[in-house]
């Protein structure tokens, strides 16, 4: 009987580097899944770490009882070898949910899951409609002032999104453009250690402030719940716990929205066929969410996870303490999961595995609910509205995000028609 194949250690690979300034991920994530479903990467600022890109392997790494979220766990971090202003910092040390753990994460999971049962979202469909006819207003005046074209991303995607997560934090309009402008420059992989910082000094002061006010004059909003359990039953949220808390909550709760609205645009713009699908019943606005999240996953690389012990996923030795990625995008397209036509668009499609663009386990996206409905309902309205809408611009000439964490283009330039 022949020997077990003993694991690769990681330095059987050449490590790959994700592209700080971004780009499509597609082409690099075939390769590397042709090598196998776990490679060594060399993170910006020359600090190693690990990325998960196959379907399964992911889904058994996310599920692991020997996985963690805390920072405490980060081998590198804890011996002082990351550098100041890392670029990814926010990801790792962010108090929260995002970096916690067992008893911890449930606790703090437990004070915001309320907002985002089923039930609370189904709740606010009629008003994430109104927000989507209003914006469809503003889209339709932006193009008639560009000459038939505008920018689906400002003008549509982004405010969607963040004015429906801003309404639940109970945050004021004028707050918006800025917090958005700091959620992009904190998930951005391309930008210096001073910018870096800069960035998250603004908006943990911009939260300091707007809690400040809260505390003063409260009102019907998540905020302000989370502040009574903070100044009522202190041992169950502190205050860099909240203020990290509304970090989560602000860039999660419309970048990853945005990014899953642009890019079911932009598939549907370019396979006219699949559209079709829809308009005739062989499909629905649902299916196609669900294939975007697989096909274009709003998520490139997602930072990060630590193996509490040595571990060997998909074949491959991950050294306990070394910062993981969630290859989301790469599970996405995944032909041991998805078959040899994985990366083809198809909203008939009716996969035997879920994907997991939202996640999977203890972390499982707590506002997969709401982005699901957001994006549902938005592009049902905008292609219901604007039925000959098209990319303004090809696919090949679109600029992409600055990161390889956010997976989409920057701008969306769109005929309506």
């Amino acid at each position: 009987m022949p020997a077990p194949t003993p694991p690769a250690a990681p330095q059987d690979r050449p490590p790959y580097r994700p592209d700080p300034a971004g780009g499509c991920p597609h082409a690099a994530n075939a390769r590397l899944l042709a090598q196998g479903a776990v490679t060594p990467v060399v993170l910006p600022g020359e600090v190693a770490g690990m990325a998960v890109l196959g379907h399964d392997a992911l889904r058994d790494f996310l599920g692991h009882p020997d996985v963690a979220k805390g920072a405490r766990h980060f081998t590198a971090l804890a011996e002082g070898r990351v550098p100041d202003g890392w670029p990814l910092l926010t990801f790792a040390t962010v108090p929260g949910m995002s970096t916690a753990d067992g008893a911890d994460h449930r606790r703090l999971r437990s004070l915001v899951s309320g907002a985002f049962t089923p039930r609370r979202v189904e709740a606010l469909r009629p008003r994430v409609a109104a927000v989507t006819a209003e914006l469809l207003d503003d889209l339709a005046a932006a193009a008639e002032a560009g000459g038939g074209v505008a920018d689906l991303r400002p003008h549509f995607a982004m405010p969607l999104p963040l004015r429906v997560i801003c309404e639940l934090l109970g945050l004021a309009g004028h707050r918006q453009e800025s917090l958005h402008h700091l959620s992009q420059r904190i998930v951005a992989t391309d930008t210096t250690p001073e910018r870096a910082m800069a960035a998250n000094r603004e908006l943990v002061a911009l939260l300091t402030a707007f809690v400040a006010e809260k505390t003063a004059a409260p009102g019907d909003d998540l905020t302000s719940a989370l502040i009574a359990s903070r100044d009522e039953e202190g041992d169950r949220l502190t205050h860099a716990e909240l203020i990290g808390t509304l970090v989560l909550l602000v860039v999660a709760g419309h970048e990853t929205t945005l990014n899953l609205v642009g890019n079911a645009v932009r598939a549907l713009c370019a396979h006219r066929d699949q559209l079709a699908h829809v308009r005739e019943g062989r499909a629905g606005w649902a299916e196609v969410v669900e294939e975007t999240l697989r096909w274009d996953s709003p998520l490139g690389y997602f930072p990060f996870r630590y193996p509490t012990r040595d571990l060997v996923v998909g074949g491959t030795l991950i050294p306990r303490g070394i910062p993981v990625l969630a290859g989301y995008s790469a599970a996405g397209r995944d032909p041991k999961a998805y078959g040899p036509d994985a990366d083809r668009f198809d909203v008939t499609r009716a996969p035997a595995v879920r994907h997991l663009s939202l996640g999977h386990g203890a972390h499982y996206c707590l506002g997969a609910p709401l982005a699901r409905l957001e994006a549902t309902l938005a592009l049902e309205a905008l292609f219901t509205r604007f039925p000959d809408l098209d990319l303004a611009a090809p696919e090949a000439e679109l600029q992409r995000h600055a990161s390889f964490v956010g997976n989409s283009v920057r701008t969306l330039p769109v005929r309506l028609g």
